[in-house]
Order: C-alpha cells, then sequence, then structure tokens
C-alpha cells in the first residue's frame, strides 16, 4: 500500500513544476517549486534520517541536523570558490562525495558513542554531542569562520544547466530523495534491515542467535549519517553557504518536530512532516506573525499529535479506514 501510494506521489511530484505554471503566475510558480517543494526535500532527507533510526532501530537521535552540518561544511571548507577561502582547490564532483563520507563517518561516531543507551538517554547523549559539535564550530574561526559560516557555495554545473536554477535544483532534489527513500525500503527488507527491527523488537533474543547488536546498531547511524548527509549537502547549496545557525539547538528540535508530525511509522513520514512544517514557516507571517512562528507551529504540533499520536500517517490510515467498507 505505501509502495504504491509513493509512486503515485512521486509522479505528482515529477509534474508539480509543470503543472504550477498552469494554476499561477510564473514568478508564484518559481516560488513554490523552489522556496517550499525544493526546500521540502531537502528538509525531508535529512528528517528521513531520523524517521530511519526511529522506525526500523527503536532509536531516536537528536544528533541528525549536526550530521547534516558536517556534511555542508565539509563540502564548504574543501570546495574552490567557498568565502572565505580556507582549504579549497576541489571541485564539486570530489567536494560532495568528501562531505558524504565526512557525514556518515559523523553518523558512525554518533552511534559508537550512543551504542549501550537507549530512549531518554540516548536523547540526551545525542542533544549533548550536536551541542558540543555547534560550539566548536561557532568558536573556531580558523576552519570554519566563527559565527558568519561560509558563503558562496552556489553548487556545480551539471550538463551545462545552473543548480541554482529553480528547475535544475528541484529536480535533482526530488531525484535524492527518491533514490535515498527507495533505498531505505529495500534496506529494511534486506538480512541487515531485518536483524536491526529484531534489534528493535527485543535486542536479548537477537544477541542470544548470534548477531552483535551493537554492530548493527552502529551500522544504522552511519546508513542514517550518509542520508543526513545527502541533505546537508542539498541545504548548503541551497542556502548558497552554510553557519553555525543551521547546525544549532532550533535546527536540530525542528528536523525532530517534522518527523513527528508526519509520522515515525514510516520514512514517507518525514517528507509529509518536513512539507507542513515548509508551508508554515512561509507563510507564518500571513496566517499569524512572523514573530510568533515557534507558537503558531507548536500549536500545530500539538493539534496533529492529540488528533493522531502517530503524526499524518496514521491519520491517514484512520481516515482510510472510515470510509472503506468492512469486509465480512
Amino acid at each position: 500500500m505505501h509502495s504504491r501510494w509513493s509512486l503515485l506521489g512521486l509522479a505528482l511530484l515529477l509534474a508539480l513544476p509543470w503543472l504550477l505554471p498552469q494554476l499561477l503566475p510564473a514568478n508564484q510558480a518559481q516560488f513554490w517549486t523552489a522556496n517550499i517543494l525544493g526546500r521540502a526535500l531537502v528538509f525531508g532527507i535529512i528528517a528521513m534520517s531520523l524517521t530511519f533510526l526511529a522506525t526500523y532501530g527503536g532509536f531516536i537521535s537528536l544528533a541528525q541536523m549536526t550530521i547534516a552540518g558536517v556534511a555542508g561544511y565539509a563540502l564548504a571548507v574543501f570546495v574552490e570558490g567557498a568565502v572565505p577561502r580556507i582549504a579549497g582547490g576541489l571541485g564539486y564532483a570530489t567536494a560532495i562525495p568528501v562531505g558524504l563520507l565526512a557525514a556518515t563517518l559523523m553518523g558512525l561516531l554518533v552511534g559508537a558513542v550512543s551504542v549501550r543507551t537507549r530512549d531518554i538517554y540516548l536523547l540526551m547523549i545525542t542533544l549533548a554531542l550536536a551541542m558540543g559539535v555547534f560550539r566548536f564550530i561557532e568558536t573556531n574561526i580558523a576552519w570554519f569562520n566563527g559565527y558568519e559560516g561560509i558563503r558562496n557555495v552556489v553548487g556545480p554545473t551539471i550538463f551545462g544547466a545552473d543548480f541554482r536554477n529553480a528547475l535544475v535544483f528541484y529536480h535533482i532534489a526530488l531525484g535524492t530523495a527518491a533514490a535515498l527513500y527507495f533505498g531505505i525500503l529495500y534496506l529494511v527488507r534486506t538480512p541487515f534491515g531485518l536483524v536491526l527491527q529484531g534489534i528493535r523488537d527485543n535486542p536479548r533474543r537477537v544477541a542470544a542467535l548470534g548477531y552483535s547488536v551493537g554492530l548493527h546498531r552502529i551500522a544504522a547511524f552511519g546508513v542514517a549519517g550518509f542520508v543526513a548527509g545527502c541533505g546537508g549537502i542539498l541545504s548548503t547549496i541551497y542556502n548558497i553557504g552554510i553557519s553555525p545557525g543551521s547546525i544549532g539547538l532550533g535546527a536540530s528540535v525542528n528536523v525532530l518536530i517534522m518527523s513527528v508530525i508526519g509520522g515515525l511509522g514510516h520514512p514517507i513520514g518525514a517528507f509529509i512532516g518536513s512539507l507542513i512544517f515548509t508551508v508554515f514557516d512561509t507563510f507564518a507571517a500571513t496566517i499569524y506573525d512572523r514573530d510568533r512562528f515557534n507558537t503558531l507551529i507548536g500549536i500545530v504540533f500539538l493539534a496533529i499529535v492529540l488528533a493522531s499520536p502517530d503524526g499524518m500517517i496514521g491519520l491517514g490510515a484512520r481516515l482510510r479506514r472510515l470510509v472503506t467498507p468492512r469486509r465480512e
């Protein structure tokens, strides 16, 4: 069922950039394509790394935005053309894999540090790691330019098309999101994914069968780190740079909010939650008050969680059961 709806959603997202100009003025259609749909896909990728850990591993990490930031900073530090020039010298074809490698290694490190913790203790230790990295980057001028961050990370040119073009960025973000999404759905059906779900349900029984619980948990964090790194690379290029504020406490909590709003029961929930969050973030000034965005998203969060503890996915399942006649 989820796979069928996922394919329908992917087809709709592919068609939207061509449908929006028929429904909206050209400037508004471009705004929706890049600033709402494209940004929601980028946030959704980062949130999906958290959803993957929560859904199939049974543990929630508050370090995913930081891991995404590690990828973004690695890209900004090593790519040629960034301002200020820190290391430089690498083209995007090399700097992007370096960023993804850095995020994967950071994910493995977070998993290794928190491998023996669960529940609230896991939340606290991943939050402590995230804040430690945030403070280190914020105060380090030599490598990360401190508070100001690194600018002018404009992205590569692909087959003669500028990455800054709204349609180009949107389709690359959509292709990346789709590849990671279906990759996760495949991974969780492999022996590794099945063992990971067994660890979620009963780690002692899995250990008794001879599997290493610790190594599987660390590997899961590595996979989640790679996914978050993809989102971090796209986010850095989207924002034409990166600064410590993009990986701070507020950003980390926002990723958790997106995941819970969408629903932690399936990876698609990350994209549903990120779209809802992005829409309210963009139109907060029109709906209520720009300075009261946290109040607004808090009200939305409470309303969805109270109506459906498992997010929009759970709400959709309840509505589907109501409208679908029961079979005898």
